[in-house]
């Protein structure tokens, strides 16, 4: 009898079709990676990279106080992306009345006490010039003075409602109706410079007989001309 021609001759020492002891068999060819420890993950593939991508915000973040407190760019119905789906929806426009009331509370402010210095002044100037001979009295040198003083306190205080708009987008008037001005593209607050351009440009707003200040009432943006330059709109204020 020939080992090498038994059928059930095993040169591994165990019977044919039978299984050999756990943890036995042969070891792995060298050079092949061990399966790395816990195991793969189920359902077969690579295992997810460590850390994780964060996931995109809902909507974008205003950048700025609406001028800081709004930032982007007005809705589609304005041409822009404030107010897309997803992020703040686009601040109300101010009509055309709570701008005219704005004006008209800045006009007080600014022209009450100035026309108060002027007509003191003035009526100096004139009372102390004698009408028979012409002479001057030492009043009309007052006079004169208090007149400089109200273009100085006119000027003066145009621009401390151009910084306060510029920096807070409302000046006294707009805030008392509840109005700010603010940039069409980012929501932001325009600054001191841009205000006093914005106030320069309204001499184009009055240039063809104030149409452009009347262009609000049936603009899109309710735009006057100076806005529509400078690129600024007027809305209403967050309550």
């Amino acid at each position: 009898m020939t080992y090498g021609n038994d059928p059930g001759y095993n040169p591994g020492g165990y019977p044919q079709n039978q299984p050999g002891p756990q943890g036995g068999g042969y070891p792995p060819p060298q050079g092949g990676y061990p399966p790395p420890q816990g195991g793969y993950p189920q359902g077969g593939g690579y295992p997810p990279p460590q850390g994780s991508y964060p996931s995109a915000p809902a909507g974008d973040q205003y950048g700025g106080q609406y001028g800081g407190q709004y930032g982007g760019q007005y809705g589609a119905q304005y041409g822009g992306a404030y107010g897309q789906p997803g992020g703040y929806p686009a601040p109300e426009l101010a009509h055309w009345g709570l701008r005219v009331g704005a004006t008209l509370i800045d006009g007080l402010i600014v022209g009450v006490p100035t026309w108060i210095l002027s007509i003191i002044g003035s009526a100096m100037s004139a009372g102390s010039v004698d009408p028979e001979t012409g002479e001057v009295g030492s009043g009309f040198g007052i006079g004169l003075v208090l007149s400089l003083v109200a273009i100085v306190v006119a000027l003066g205080l145009t621009l401390w409602l151009k910084h306060k708009e510029g920096t807070t987008g409302q000046t006294v008037g707009k805030k008392v109706v509840g109005i700010q001005t603010v940039k069409e593209q980012t929501g932001e607050y325009i600054g001191f410079g841009m205000a006093v351009v914005r106030g320069i440009c309204h001499i184009v707003d009055g240039l063809p007989c104030y149409i452009g200040y009347l262009w609000p009432l049936w603009d899109a943006k309710r735009q006057t001309f100076a806005d529509k330059i400078v690129g600024t709109v007027v809305v209403r204020a967050p309550r």
